[in-house]
């Protein structure tokens, strides 16, 4: 008995972290990573659903499970003077985040903070809503204002070429339409510490992926006013702010110096992705891709905040 509580937990544990993506044989899965019967993972599942943490559908062999949302909270906030990220932080999404463990506070307070006040200061718009939705395996949350987009702002004031161009240069933290103010390093930063990050805006998209080489920008198939950034973050992770800034800055001043360029790539219909010009400056992208990949580390003088 002594062995078989931690095991069990160990099952279970397993079950939540990958039952999202193995959805229908997950029992299978975890038969086979602990070496036990399929009838005693079923027992672990048939517990998880009756608890409330998991959900099922379909019967016997098209059984398939999934996450029960244990929490879910919503709200709009009128843009307009007075309104502060850490005051919305510690009266709203501290309380709705529960009892996460501290260093998955410490990620959420960066990045909330820092997306919710690029809504407040740079997306011009009227209002700015937040979702947060909570599982027993990870927590995601939406930040989407109704202004004029951040790509598109990017684009219009620093006369490039179109707004790929704005993602590009805004992902590798070196560019800000406000530099009195801001080093340009938010995003770069606040995507690197979550286990999935998005920005939706305009007709593109950015999205980077813990664990991949590459980030994306794609084309968004429907047309989307203002500003919508998705985070996900597992609810039990080592990952600290700080590994994620020692990952990327360096010396007695903490420099920024390496960044990574997104450069998978989706394709213009009958056009260059990146001009001649972006493509040397990032070293390594030819100006004609479908898809291609690569990684470039660069130098800058601005300092991690």
């Amino acid at each position: 008995m002594a062995t078989a509580r931690p095991q069990g937990e160990a099952v279970r544990h397993f079950i939540l972290e990958n039952v999202a993506s193995h959805p229908a044989d997950i029992a299978k899965r975890a038969a086979a990573r602990f070496h036990i019967t399929r009838q005693a993972v079923h027992k672990h599942l048939r517990r998880l659903v009756e608890a409330g943490i998991l959900t099922e559908s379909g019967q016997t062999r098209s059984r398939s499970y999934g996450l029960a949302v244990l929490s879910q909270w919503k709200r709009s906030y009128p843009i307009q003077a007075g309104l502060a990220e850490d005051i919305v932080w510690t009266q709203d999404i501290r309380p709705v985040l529960g009892d996460l463990q501290d260093n998955v506070l410490r990620l959420w307070q960066h990045g909330f903070t820092e997306m919710f006040n690029n809504a407040i200061e740079h997306s011009e718009g009227t209002k700015v809503h937040l979702e947060v939705r909570r599982t027993a395996a990870d927590t995601e949350m939406i930040i989407a204002d109704d202004g004029v987009g951040i790509f598109r702002k990017i684009q219009s004031r620093l006369g490039l070429l179109d707004e790929r161009h704005a993602i590009l240069e805004l992902s590798k933290g070196k560019l800000t339409t406000d530099p009195a103010r801001h080093t340009g390093e938010g995003i770069f930063f606040t995507s690197r510490m979550f286990d999935s990050f998005d920005i939706l805006s305009g007709g593109v998209s950015f999205s980077h992926a813990d664990g991949e080489a590459n980030d994306w920008i794609r084309d968004n198939p429907q047309y989307q006013n203002g500003t919508t950034v998705w985070m996900r973050l597992r609810n039990q992770t080592s990952r600290t702010t700080k590994k994620v800034f020692d990952e990327y800055v360096s010396g007695e001043d903490y420099d920024f110096s390496r960044t990574v360029v997104p450069v998978v790539l989706a394709q213009y219909v009958g056009d260059p992705l990146i001009s001649r010009s972006q493509a040397r400056s990032s070293e390594c992208l030819p100006s004609r891709i479908r898809r291609s990949s690569c990684i470039s580390f660069t130098r800058t003088r601005r300092s991690a905040r």
